[in-house]
């Protein structure tokens, strides 16, 4: 019989905007830092008058903290400044998210610090507000609720790690973040997938960054007479459901060493029996643990508490008002599945419609396609043509360039075949008179310097040939039209 599995999910998501309490960008550096601080962390008691337990495990390791510093950076995020108001756009954004998730705005609602002494963060505490609750996800073996949805501060980026001291640069620290957390009402490692995936999907409709260490997912899970426990890292879904299996053999383990019921029972795969003897096997204790690349799991911390959150006293009360509310939900983003059934209706392959979604340019592709309409040449002009064109002369064409060279298409003062000769003449640095001047090309003569060339071919082909050579440039009926005047003779 299969073991019981109750189950939730924490998604963390960062969003496409400036930081969370300053206007600073949210980018992330590469280059040598301009300066570095050091700190030194202490816990502080909580708004339950304790100091949270995770805060007072991380206390014991007496570290010193090293930070690298950029010109992108301000004093908010060295702690050496009360922090700005509130991100308009973030707050928006986790708006629609939650609306997208069915769940219930508060119109009021506190912005609080969470004790984390890590090292993560300068001051020693993330700010988070809860946004939303109450919410809900459909799935095939049933309705999974989102508990609440928070907007909050992401942490600063580790760089290096050593026994006595630890290394983070500030770049991603204060970069707006959602968590989404679920109700534990997931039952079956196929039912935790597929609601993370769900999830991604719905994320993936708003203004949130994409790529690698944008988003992180954790699970909680718990099996009968096991305490929960947190893992961290959880997102690849090539091994989730590895992993969960691996995560409840491990409890059941436990459960029977703890109880004295063990009777020299060993697991039979090492890797789990090296990871249940890391997480201590008596009595079985709520901890946090971390995803390894071989779909196991190894202990990383005990599990904080309550004491952990106390109110930020640099910020009023955050009123969500309904005016707020009703301006997410008139710009509601259409979720992946209603972007591909719409995109399909022009003709468009599998291909186009990705990108298309992928890089967020659907909101391009209907603009220029009310300026000239040909679904595929505006969706390759926006996708395939600006990534070549992007590689190779190392800028970016931007919309107001292309509804230029659509609009001179709709007045025929170009043809369609030389939209993307003249975005790549554009890159280079012509204006748009410039690369539309028509080049001087004697026809009959390319014709017959071709023939003596390669004598033999079809029509067809030297068709092809001369069309490429001047990409666009000549009109195809004239191409014809001379060919078959030489090729008669």
């Amino acid at each position: 019989m299969q073991t019981k599995i109750k189950a939730g999910l924490e998604i963390h998501q960062q969003l496409d905007t400036h930081k969370l309490f300053c206007t600073c960008p949210s980018l992330l550096r590469t280059e040598k830092p301009q300066f570095t601080i050091e700190r030194k962390l202490n816990p502080v008691v909580g708004e339950t008058g304790k100091i949270d337990i995770a805060a007072e495990y991380e206390k014991t390791k007496n570290k010193k903290f090293i930070y690298e510093v950029y010109d992108t950076n301000c004093l908010v995020e060295l702690d050496e400044e009360p922090p700005h108001q509130i991100n308009p756009q973030a707050l928006d954004i986790a708006i629609q998210i939650a609306l997208l998730f069915n769940c219930k705005i508060f119109p009021v609602t506190q912005i609080m610090r969470k004790t984390v002494v890590d090292g993560s963060n300068t001051s020693g505490f993330q700010r988070t507000v809860l946004i939303a609750h109450d919410g809900h996800i459909e799935t095939s073996e049933g309705k999974v609720g989102i508990e609440t949805i928070a907007l909050e501060e992401d942490a600063a980026r580790i760089i290096s790690h050593e026994d006595d001291q630890s290394t983070f640069r500030l770049d991603r620290l204060g970069i707006p973040l959602v968590e989404i957390t679920t109700k534990p009402d997931l039952k079956s490692p196929e039912q935790i997938k597929e609601a993370a995936l769900k999830i991604g999907e719905i994320l993936r409709a708003a203004n949130v960054k994409r790529g690698i260490g944008t988003i992180r997912q954790d699970l909680n899970i718990s099996t009968p007479s096991h305490p929960r426990v947190e893992i961290k890292g959880f997102q690849n879904p090539k091994i989730m459901i590895k992993t969960i299996e691996n995560e409840v053999e491990r409890q059941k383990i436990n459960v029977s060493q703890s109880s004295g019921r063990a009777n020299n029972k060993r697991p039979k795969d090492d890797k789990i029996r090296d990871a249940n003897r890391v997480g201590g096997v008596s009595p079985p204790k709520s901890h946090v643990r971390k995803t390894n690349p071989d779909a196991t799991t190894s202990f990383l911390r005990p599990m904080p508490g309550a004491a952990r959150m106390y109110p930020e006293t640099d910020h009023p009360l955050l009123k969500i008002s309904r005016q707020i509310i009703n301006h997410a939900k008139n710009n509601l983003p259409k979720l992946t599945s209603e972007h591909r059934s719409y995109l399909k209706e022009f003709g468009l392959n599998n291909e186009l419609i990705q990108l298309l979604i992928k890089e967020k340019r659907m909101q391009d592709f209907e603009y220029l396609l009310n300026i000239y309409n040909n679904p595929q040449l505006v969706a390759k002009s926006l996708t395939i043509f600006s990534k070549e064109i992007e590689a190779k002369e190392n800028k970016k064409l931007n919309i107001d360039t292309l509804e230029l060279i659509f609009e001179a298409v709709a007045k025929n003062q170009i043809s369609e075949n030389q939209v993307k000769t003249i975005m790549q003449k554009i890159a280079q640095g012509q204006s748009l008179k410039q690369a539309m001047q028509k080049q001087k090309i004697n026809l009959k003569e390319e014709i017959q310097k071709l023939i003596q060339e390669k004598p033999g071919l079809s029509q067809g082909a030297y068709m092809g040939l001369i069309m490429g050579k001047f990409k666009g440039a000549v009109n195809g009926n004239e191409v014809a039209e001379e060919l078959e005047k030489e090729l008669n003779k």
